[in-house]
């Protein structure tokens, strides 16, 4: 296991250990959070799938649409959406509602 964690920032020690989201140092007592860079800028939709920039993808459940009395429907295919960073993290043009924003969370990607 101290093969796959990092060493102690403040004295190197290689000996440190996890609880919960932190990691710990018993030889100087540093406790430190690590976020894996690699998930922090990757988006994904509800199943897992990694999403980038002018991917399709289709809406896996009705969504009500703020200011519409109408509501964006289940299997409506978006195209060339693009990836912002903040609560909707997809940005795109739907036909019938023009420029919005959508969560990762309520779409699929449309495979190739």
């Amino acid at each position: 296991m101290p093969d796959t964690l990092p060493p102690c920032p403040e004295c190197g020690a290689d000996f440190t250990y996890a609880v919960d989201a932190l990691l710990n140092c018993p030889s100087c007592g540093h406790e430190w959070s690590v976020v894996a860079e690699t998930d922090t800028d990757v988006i994904r939709d509800s199943v897992g799938n990694i999403l980038q920039d002018g991917d399709t993808v289709t809406v896996i459940k009705d969504l009500k649409v703020k200011g519409s009395s109408t509501a964006l429907k289940v299997g409506t295919k978006v195209t060339g959406i693009r990836l912002v960073s903040g609560d909707h993290d997809i940005d795109c043009k739907i036909p019938g509602f023009g420029q919005m924003g959508l969560k990762s969370q309520f779409v699929k990607k449309v495979s190739d």
